[in-house]
């Protein structure tokens, strides 16, 4: 709801006035008399005009309606009749809503209380304040109630000098009942004639305003100018990352258009593609999404908001993009400070917009910690008013932080150098009461850093924060403390920071200006800086304008008045043009910061801007004229009715709406002349009050609002009842223990309410048990307890009225028993319960009443109740709530459609008591459930289903009959459609399903009332199945001694891997070790084993494993050592392993007391590998027990598997099938047995998987060996054969597995011995060939030969000194494809240090210890000698007969 008002200068209009009278009259205000009488005041005030004030001995008038034209006459009764007219009729002109209930009287308004919410009015408004003001929390807005004070303040001295002419002299109506003395003013004689021309210049100092009702019907047709609703910032900052975005919302009848200009320049939208306007909306989009500088966009914008009755404007909103600049380079050189010297850090950052947050830390990002000593001022440096040598323990980098672009820049570190006169950094002294001449630091007296000098000023905009900083240096460090000159610091906004160095004063006002000082002091003495505030301040509004709704021919005015300093200038415009340039309105006058209307009509309707400036700052604010011409129109609902009680009061209202401000009339029975006076008032806003209603008032009343556009009507329907009395109340009464007592309570009412009675025990709701009896018109109670004394109040109530009375009973108590008997009685169970009795039945509650048993000398200090239903688990009992002991009656809270039945056990220390006997039984009403079922699971009970499962529920979370589940579920993956099905129990199982696949599952219950609440979604899955093969199997031998296999997870886990099984053994050639069994956890991907013999190699199957069992076997063999040539028999320290139920390595290994060991194999089949297996025999025994080794031949990949199962058994004496043989490979296996039957005798071989199917094969006995077909890779089957004549003549059963279905069973040449031994030997050729080359082309050296040289040495060869020749290449350059014979001869194309020539040389020689000796001639250069050396055993040569 919009309100408009205008203010006039009452003080300026009164002075007039009095200059007037005197004018006139040559007398002054003391020849007025008027003669105040002690009256009658009436409960309610009998206006709704504006009130007079308690001056003159506190007289408060009545005022009479003048009824006529709405235009004010040149009678002063008609002008005041008709601003008290308009005045009151702001205050309904705007609120719909239903006729009245009955009125409050003066207590209720005195208490605080308001009418019922269906009045439109509040008239408690009007006792204190004398005006008609809505009550808080209605629709009404609040500016409304204060400006009608306002107005009536202001008239409030003139409205005493015309009490006299608005005294409305009516007699009172028969049955009204005066409460209170009040003041009437006599009339005495006519006012002299300044009072009429007082009235006349106040009315032309208000201007009229209409209030605009919220009723959107109402809005919508009438016309309005643009209002600016939103608009951006003035100053708009913006992120240059994001698009720019700025702000303008209006709101106008036609919806308003919008342009826009930049820098004062139209600002053509449509020819920028980046800019674009929202639809009806002005706000401005920049899209930079497809490039463009954010910068290029920087300025001035303002918003026009127009329509055809005017234009809006916003602010001027002033762009701005965000900066964030790096830190300039900067190489900072250590700082050198003497301790105890004072040091400021500067961190001089990087402007940015807006300004950076500053913070220290070190280079490793941790804080500075900051105290006394220490600390950052305002303008981020950082101080330290004496430095200390544990400064130096940290580099000091100072940090800015970005606003818009969340970004840090750091600055490069400070590192300090303290020079000391104490090195040693002594943690001890941290804590030492005077530290600094401990460390040997002179102390000095304070000086300050900051600012400089001992005076400053300092200027701070009103409104803002002001923050002083003293920051001073000393040692010790000095404490700071705050003054302010001629007064004191404003506590209830100063306050103190960063270690008493800064003041904040919030809000600063004009008062805070003045001198500060701030003092600094240490033991040394103290200084003082004084600080000169001086408070500047940007135009604030004292008087902003509003919007201004007259009628056509009324008067207003618009005003604009602001403060600042210095003193702002004001600018009017209209329509976004300077009023100076806009036509001249002949109706319009501008009078500074206040612009006159006079005589409006409907083409004076613009929107007027006022624009107030200073340096500082500007506010412009719009405001907009309009003229309205509306005929008159009800607010509220037609033909409401209006019940109220005999003889109270009552109004009825009739809220309505025009321009011009409609005349209101009421009538009864639609005949008649207007109601006014008497029983009736009339008050201006429409309301007709009834002051004291009597059986001739019903009836049909007809309010008509009119004005010169035409009329109006509503009806209201009044209806009188009885009061409701009670004419026999209830007496005070005493009464013994255990007697009954009967309180009376007879009302009398009117018949067509409804009456309800109802007691009250203590002034609390009294629970009437199985020891009362609340009859019409009594209250009956059985065998009174103490308990029950206490004051008992009777009500009667109607919907409309009430009526109550009191009564007190005293109880009195039998004779105290003695003490000393109570302590001699023995304590036991308290008896049961009994008369259990229901009552307060409701649909989810009832109230449960017990008589108490004995508490056999132990007093009770529980209750537990407990119910049964006889649905679910009847014949069980639950508890449901448990009750102190003091008490015999609770509400039980119960669950929908549960036949409830209830029982009480008692509790002392002693123990409990028997249950009660049962109550009736009560069956609450069904509803739909309320909850869902929990613990809802979704689990996989085979590979191909899952099983949905969950808790179901109880009877007192049923809700209803037929209680069922709606089970949904879907692939979680694929996101399908929701499959549902209806179950009645807990499980449901879906079949079909993938492997293991995520579904999501939802369980709602659901009765015959309806369905519970949307359930919650759970994750389940469907069956797991076995798990492929772990991929990548690698198998490396680094050294003799270990081996290290790596694998990768199975590409298809089929469920949850709940480890890895590895299986290994040891063979060397067709001799098999023991096989052994390694478990893994799921996560393992790793294992190194050591091995037990070098020369053995082995044979790996690796699965993994899921819940069902091992999936698919992976295979490899452990690569052949380089000697292996013949193989050899398996070591002793590996014994063969039983084969268990599935193939499995059996835990206990067969022991032979004296046992041979044969290696038997399995016959050669095409296509399969052959096994060997070793067979222990027992020879102590009649039995035979043989343990057969279950590792299949493996190779590398692709692998290929083949398992060898054979039961081998002594041929027994009678008829029998023996020594079963199963060689499996993927989809067959090959089936041979031993047997003592006659030839011809057939035989049936069954086999059963791992699935349970069962299949036979009937074979002839000399068909062996057979051949069974489709079998499934990877599967574990059990075989038996037995005679066909004869079902229980059988083998024993074996079980054996197929390989995997990648397995390949041709064997791999990189891992067989003979291979691996060849590739061995060539590369040791190779080796020594190398070695042989690298001595041709090195050779040369000593090689001493003189003692065993048959040659004697010439005198001209050189001879060293131990007796050694250096035979040396020439120019040590070697003879290339030659060599140096032991005669002097070269041979040519002969392989150098040859074996052979070394072996079988003629010329050839050994030593003694078998060493060659042999002779090198090599040229020298004529100057250099020629000789012999002798070659010694460490010749290279030697190295390969070693080798040889």
């Amino acid at each position: 709801m919009i309100i408009f008002n205008a203010s006039g200068h009452f003080l300026f209009f009164l002075f007039l006035s009095f200059f007037l009278f005197f004018f006139f009259t040559g007398t002054g205000p003391g020849n007025r008399s008027a003669t105040l009488q002690a009256g009658p005041r009436a409960s309610y005030s009998s206006s709704v005009q504006v009130p007079a004030r308690r001056a003159k001995g506190g007289a408060r008038g009545r005022a009479r309606r003048v009824s006529g034209a709405r235009r004010p006459s040149g009678d002063a009764h008609g002008l005041v009749s008709a601003l008290m007219r308009r005045l009151a009729a702001r205050g309904a002109a705007g609120d719909a809503g239903e006729v009245a209930a009955p009125a409050a009287d003066s207590t209720d308004c005195a208490r605080g209380r308001h009418p019922s919410p269906r009045r439109l009015i509040d008239l408690c408004a009007i006792w204190d304040p004398g005006v008609f003001l809505p009550a808080v929390g209605w629709k009404t807005a609040s500016g409304f109630a204060r400006r009608r004070l306002n107005e009536a303040e202001t008239l409030n001295s003139v409205r005493e000098a015309q009490l006299e002419l608005l005294e409305a002299a009516r007699p009172r109506g028969p049955g009204s009942r005066e409460r209170g003395p009040v003041l009437r003013m006599a009339r005495q004689q006519q006012p002299p004639p300044w009072v009429h021309t007082a009235f006349l210049l106040c009315l032309l100092s208000l201007s009229g305003a209409i209030e605009i009702p919220m009723d959107p019907s109402i809005q919508n047709e009438l016309s309005q100018p643009p209002t600016i609703t939103k608009q951006s910032v003035k100053d708009h900052i913006v992120d240059p990352r994001d698009n720019i975005l700025i702000e303008c919302e209006a709101k106008g009848n036609p919806a308003p258009s919008f342009h826009w200009t930049r820098n004062s320049r139209f600002f053509n939208i449509a020819k920028d593609p980046r800019v674009s306007m929202r639809r009806r909306s002005g706000t401005l989009v920049i899209d930079f999404r497809s490039g463009g500088r954010p910068e290029e966009y920087e300025g001035e914008y303002q918003c026009f908001a127009r329509n055809k009755f005017g234009t809006a404007l916003s602010n001027r909103i002033r762009l701005q993009v965000s900066k964030s600049p790096l830190w300039p380079k900067e190489n900072l050189d250590p700082v050198v400070v003497q301790e105890g010297a004072p040091l400021t850090l500067q961190c001089n950052p990087p402007p940015g917009l807006p300004s950076p947050v500053i913070f220290w830390m070190s280079s490793s990002m941790e804080p500075i910690t900051q105290d006394k000593r220490v600390s950052q001022g305002h303008n981020g440096d950082l101080y330290f008013s004496n430095v200390m040598l544990q400064d130096m323990q940290t580099d000091y980098s100072c940090n800015a932080r970005f606003h818009f672009t969340h970004t840090i820049q750091q600055k490069n570190a400070f590192t300090l150098k303290v020079l000391t006169n104490n090195p040693y950094n002594d943690s001890s002294l941290r804590n030492h009461p005077d530290i600094y001449s401990a460390r040997g630091v002179a102390e000095r007296t304070p000086s300050f850093m900051y600012p400089q000098g001992t005076a400053s000023s300092q200027m701070v905009l009103r409104g803002m924060d002001l923050v002083l900083e003293c920051i001073a240096s000393g040692v010790p460090t000095p404490d700071i403390a705050w003054y302010k000159k001629g007064g004191d610091l404003p506590s209830d906004k100063a306050k103190f920071e960063n270690f008493n160095k800064a003041l904040r004063i919030t809000n600063v006002s004009e008062e805070d200006s003045g001198e500060y000082f701030c003092l600094a002091s240490n033991k040394m003495g103290s200084i003082r800086h004084t600080i000169s505030v001086r408070v500047k301040a940007a135009p604030y509004w004292l008087d902003e304008p509003k919007n201004l709704i007259l009628a056509p021919g009324e008067d207003g005015r618009l005003v604009c008045r602001a403060n600042g300093n210095p003193k702002p200038t004001v600018q009017w415009m209209v329509n976004g043009e300077p009023l100076q340039s806009a036509p001249p309105n002949p109706n319009r006058e501008v009078a500074g910061d206040t612009i006159i209307f006079r005589d409006t009509q409907i083409s004076s309707r613009a929107v007027y801007q006022c624009n107030t400036s200073n340096e500082h700052g500007y506010l412009l604010a719009n405001a907009f004229v309009s003229v309205l011409d509306v005929p008159p129109r009800m607010l509220s609902p037609r033909n409401q009715l209006i019940r109220v009680i005999l003889y109270n009061r009552t109004r009825l209202d009739c809220p309505f709406f025009g321009s011009p401000i409609p005349t209101l009339r009421w009538f009864k029975n639609g005949q008649g002349s207007n109601l006014d006076g008497g029983n009736y008032h009339v008050y201006e806003n429409g309301s007709l009050e009834i002051k004291m209603i009597r059986k001739e008032d019903q009836g049909i009343y007809t309010c008509v609002a009119t004005n010169i556009l035409g009329k109006a009507e509503n009806q209201v329907r009044l209806e009188v009842k009885d009061p409701t009395r009670i004419y026999r109340m209830p007496e005070d009464q005493v009464a013994k223990r255990g007697t009954t007592v009967q309180l009376e309570c007879r009302v009398k009412h009117d018949p067509s309410l409804k009456l309800t009675v109802s007691w009250l025990k203590d002034d609390e709701p009294l629970y009437i048990g199985n020891r009362m009896k609340k009859e019409d018109d009594s209250l009956t109670i059985f065998g009174v307890a103490e308990r029950d004394q206490g004051s008992y109040t009777c009500v009667a109530s109607t919907e409309l009225d009430q009526d109550l009375a009191k009564a007190y009973l005293t109880v009195l108590a039998d004779q105290a028993t003695p003490t000393n008997r109570l302590a001699a009685l023995p304590k036991g169970r308290p008896d049961r319960p009994r008369d259990l009795e229901l009552t307060d039945l409701a649909e989810r509650s009832v109230r449960l009443t017990w008589i108490p048993g004995d508490d056999n000398n132990s007093p009770i200090t529980d209750y537990v109740v407990q119910f049964e239903e006889d649905q679910f688990q009847p014949g069980v009992w639950h508890d449901h709530s448990k009750f102190p002991g003091s008490v015999n009656s609770a509400v039980l809270q119960l669950s929908p459609y549960v036949n409830y039945q209830f029982r009480v056990i008692a509790i002392n220390e002693v123990g409990s008591s028997h249950p009660s006997l049962p109550s009736e039984r009560y069956r609450t009403s069904g509803a739909p459930p309320e909850s869902n079922p929990a613990d809802v699971k979704g689990e996989g009970t085979r590979k191909n289903n899952m099983e949905i499962t969950w808790t179901p529920m109880n009877a007192t979370s049923a809700f209803g009959p037929n209680l069922r589940y709606i089970v949904k579920w879907r692939r979680r993956e694929t996101r399908e459609t929701w499959n549902n099905v209806t179950v009645w129990g807990s499980r449901y199982v879906v079949g079909q399903t993938p492997v293991y696949v995520p579904y999501e599952i939802r369980v709602q219950a659901e009765n015959d009332f309806g369905k519970g609440p949307e359930p919650d979604t759970v994750i389940g899955y469907s069956g797991e199945d076995l798990p492929s093969a772990p991929r990548r199997f690698r198998v490396r031998q680094p050294n003799l001694e270990t081996i290290n296999l790596e694998w990768d997870h199975p590409e298809h886990p089929n469920g949850i891997l709940i480890g890895y099984t590895l299986k290994y053994v040891a063979f060397n050639g067709t001799k098999l070790g023991k096989q052994i069994v390694e478990n893994f956890s799921p996560n393992q991907t790793k294992f190194t084993m050591q091995r037990a013999d070098p020369v053995s190699r082995y044979r790996f199957t690796l699965s993994a494993r899921t819940q069902v069992g091992s999936g698919e076997a992976a295979t490899e063999e452990s690569p052949a050592p380089p000697n292996e040539a013949t193989p050899t028999a398996a070591p002793p320290t590996l014994p063969p392993t039983p084969v268990g139920a599935t193939g499995a390595v059996s835990s206990t290994d067969a022991t032979a007391t004296a046992a041979t060991t044969e290696a038997t194999t399995v016959p050669t089949i095409p296509g399969v590998a052959p096994t060997t297996i070793a067979t222990a025999t027992t020879t102590t025994t009649a039995a035979t027990t043989t343990t057969t080794a279950a590792a299949a031949a493996t190779t590398e990949r692709p692998p290929a598997t083949t398992s060898g199962t054979k039961m081998p058994e002594s041929a027994p004496d009678r008829q029998s099938i023996w020594n079963v043989t199963v060689l499996p490979n993927s989809k067959w296996a090959n089936i041979t047995w031993k047997h003592n039957f006659g030839p011809g005798t057939d035989f049936v071989v069954e086999y059963i998987d791992s699935n349970h199917t069962k299949k036979t094969v009937p074979v002839k006995a000399q068909a062996q060996p057979i051949q069974l077909t489709d079998l499934y890779p990877g599967m574990t089957y059990t075989l038996r054969v037995y005679s066909r004549d004869n079902e229980g003549i059988s083998s024993t059963v074996i079980t054996f597995m197929t390989s995997t279905a990648y397995t390949n069973n041709q064997a791999d040449i990189a891992t067989q011995g003979w291979f691996i031994g060849l590739m061995c030997a060539i590369a040791l050729l190779v080796l020594i060939l190398l070695i042989v080359c690298f001595i041709k082309r090195s050779r040369g050296g000593k090689y001493p030969v003189r003692e065993k040289k048959d040659v004697p040495l010439g005198p001209e060869d050189p001879k060293e000194e131990d007796g050694s020749f250096d035979y040396s290449d020439e120019d040590n350059k070697p003879l290339q494809g030659s060599q140096t014979s032991l005669d002097g001869t070269i041979k040519q194309q002969e392989s150098d240090d040859s074996l052979v020539d070394y072996g079988e040389g003629g010329e050839g020689q050994f030593n003694e210890d078998g060493s060659f000796i042999g002779q090198y001639t090599v040229k020298k250069d004529k100057e250099e000698t020629e000789g012999n050396e002798s070659s010694e055993a460490t010749s290279p040569v030697n190295a390969i007969y070693s080798l040889a």
